[in-house]
């Protein structure tokens, strides 16, 4: 089976996208931090860059079904370059407020239909067998770059100069409208137009009615929401109840880049070699065994066990990634696979922001020591969600079920 020649340019256009969206998130974060901002402004620049993509995806998806994605991604492109000189101007005048904000919004909107465009056109690129091992590169790419990113930015802002990260973001984009070039200019066929609300709820209903595209969609849902959980009751159950050091939980944190590397490197092996519904199974598992092995560890082997932890949530996470991306693109049918992956995009990253909410109410109300626990349940529910369907039987990708019902 031979891959297209277009895949390396689409592979570079989505890797410089999340590159450029992690780097974005770390420089804002830490440039403002830096300028003596509030916790409340820093925390309102994050929450610019997540709006994006609660935001956008929808309208987004919808879009990628209907015009050239090749002339989405050129979209996001600009995007990423505009908003990203923007928000370096800002920060080179020592402006952090809402026009940083406003910015912050707008480049990260780039990624949001890049990302969207590259899920419409994997499956045209690529046979349904291989797409494990091209979504394996993609997010390959994307795991090294995650612990490249927060190098950058801290190097950069250590020296003041934040706006050569943001500076940085902006040359990705202007290389992705490059590699845009590369990519077929193919539209999808024509069909009914229907007005955008009732546009989105079509994909909507696909997901929910879908027998692999409903538990994939409750596992990442809880799964999102367990994974901010334990972000946000982490550093304090770590630093007061486990008796960690900065340091030391830093460092236990970094095995998480770790983990993404390895999985995605391993990924087209073990997919290659263990059926699909076992990996489906595996991911939420190993972050559950994580959670679990954390909340029950004495403190005397904490950081050995914090480290575990966070490799796990990477190593297995990322292999349930790769495998569910892939399957989506297999079941779903072409004209509507932009607003299905919307549809899953918009409900994860719309737990994110609940989950961290309620680790934190989860401590204030009850302390560390339980609050520990609710990640704990939050995961063995993802896990369920995978298990009480008809996933876990599968051996491949289910190639000739495009489209089949509940």
């Amino acid at each position: 089976m031979i891959l297209s020649p277009h895949l390396p340019a689409l592979l570079v256009a989505g890797i410089l996208a999340q590159f450029a969206d992690k780097l974005a998130l770390d420089t804002l974060s830490l440039s403002a931090t830096q300028a003596g901002a509030s916790t409340r402004l820093v925390g309102m620049l994050v929450a610019a860059q997540s709006a994006a993509w609660l935001l956008v995806s929808l309208p987004a998806g919808v879009y990628a079904d209907r015009i050239a994605p090749r002339a989405l991604i050129r979209l996001g492109g600009a995007l990423m370059t505009g908003g990203s000189l923007m928000g370096a101007a800002l920060l080179a005048g020592g402006h952090i407020g809402v026009w940083l904000a406003a910015s912050t919004f707008l480049a990260a909107a780039g990624p949001v239909v890049i990302a969207l465009s590259i899920f419409v056109l994997m499956p045209t690129m690529v046979p349904v067998a291989l797409l494990p091992r091209a979504n394996g590169r993609l997010e390959l790419g994307r795991a090294v770059f995650t612990i490249l990113s927060p190098l950058i930015a801290g190097w950069a802002v250590a020296r003041a100069a934040g706006e050569i990260g943001l500076g940085i973001c902006a040359a990705c984009g202007l290389l992705i409208l490059a590699a845009s070039s590369r990519l077929p200019a193919d539209r999808p066929p024509p069909g009914p137009r229907q007005p955008l609300h009732r546009a989105i709820a079509e994909g909507a209903r696909f997901v929910a009615s879908h027998r692999y595209l409903r538990p994939i969609a409750l596992c990442a849902i809880a799964w999102n929401c367990a994974f901010f959980a334990f972000l946000g009751v982490m550093a304090p159950y770590a630093s007061r109840v486990l008796a960690l050091s900065p340091e030391t939980i830093g460092l236990a944190s970094s095995v998480y880049g770790a983990g993404l590397v390895l999985g995605a490197l391993a990924g087209p092996w073990l997919i290659a070699r263990s059926p699909t519904g076992v990996l489906l199974v595996f991911g939420p598992a190993s972050s559950l065994a994580g959670a679990l092995l954390l909340a029950l560890t004495p403190a005397t082997s904490g950081g050995a066990v914090l480290g575990l932890a966070f490799f796990l949530f990477g190593f297995g996470p990322i292999l349930w990634f790769i495998v569910q991306t892939s399957l989506r693109q297999a079941v779903t049918p072409q004209a509507l696979l932009g607003r299905v992956s919307a549809t899953l995009t918009t409900a994860m990253y719309g737990m994110r922001p609940v989950g961290a909410l309620a680790g934190g109410l989860a401590a204030e109300w009850l302390g560390l020591s339980w609050a520990i626990w609710l990640p704990v349940i939050l995961f063995a529910l993802s896990t369920l969600a995978i298990l009480a369907s008809r996933m876990p039987s599968l051996k491949t990708l289910p190639e000739a079920e495009i489209g089949l019902p509940a």
